[in-house]
């Protein structure tokens, strides 16, 4: 399959004018890659939120997200396995959840200067898009995507290592964020035999910039409240109480 076909395979991009062409070149050299067609880079750029707004025939990064998010699995799969044979599967599983998770990726993304380069719609840029986790993590998947259509497997495997494997090491290290939902979810589901339960408590400050406070109950004891900027950050605080203190009293 060509290249064009290729691109045509998973959605039009928007036109490259000259100054967006150097922007892409930028791009390239800062990330230490070269693409052989910038369709496919400038692809992996558009947000849905410009494709939706746009009255140009544009498609989204959405296919090529697919695509890269199961190429970083295989390739931080692959790594796992080959560097670190003392490990065993659920431990492959636990480094290899964080590695690919969107926290991680926004962290990577943040590396590259994505949020420089993406092109969102008009209410996305209103709301903060290019400093959201989700879009810009979503956005690293479809570039690792666009890369192996581009230049195949080799080439998208070393730049995807070469981003990547500190992330593993820090994982190694114990040095990264932990995960609390999920590792006081596995605590409970192995002492308890049941799960936690959260509950938003309140919401606190003005409409724009709410607080979220939440309390988690485990096995009828109550942890928190905690607070976060959203209900996602909020229960990963309340987790972090009751996980710290679980293990306290082990």
């Amino acid at each position: 399959m060509s290249v064009f076909s290729k691109v045509q395979a998973f959605g039009k991009a928007p036109d490259i004018s000259n100054e967006r062409k150097r922007e892409l070149l930028l791009f390239q050299k800062q990330a230490d890659i070269k693409f052989k067609n910038l369709d496919l880079l400038n692809l992996a750029f558009t947000h849905r939120s410009f494709a939706n707004e746009t009255h140009a025939d544009v498609d989204s990064n959405e296919r090529l997200e697919f695509l890269g998010d199961s190429v970083l699995g295989l390739v931080v799969a692959d790594w796992l396995f080959t560097s670190l044979p003392n490990l065993d599967e659920g431990d492959f599983s636990r480094i290899k959840s964080f590695v690919v998770s969107e926290e991680s990726l926004a962290i990577v993304a943040k590396q590259l200067r994505v949020d420089n380069f993406i092109i969102i719609g008009k209410g996305e840029e209103y709301s903060g898009g290019r400093s959201k986790k989700a879009l810009l993590a979503d956005c690293v998947e479809a570039i690792f995507g666009a890369y192996y259509l581009d230049v195949g497997f080799k080439s998208a495997q070393e730049f995807i290592q070469r981003l990547m494997i500190p992330v593993i090491q820090s994982v190694l290290q114990n040095k990264h964020r932990k995960d609390y939902k999920t590792l006081l979810q596995e605590y409970v589901q192995k002492k308890y035999k049941t799960y936690p339960k959260y509950d938003l408590v309140k919401r606190t400050g003005p409409e724009h910039e709410n607080t979220f406070w939440v309390e988690v109950t485990v096995h009828k004891n109550t942890y928190g409240p905690a607070s976060g900027p959203n209900k996602k950050e909020a229960e990963q605080s309340a987790a972090k109480i009751a996980y710290d203190e679980l293990c306290d009293d082990r």
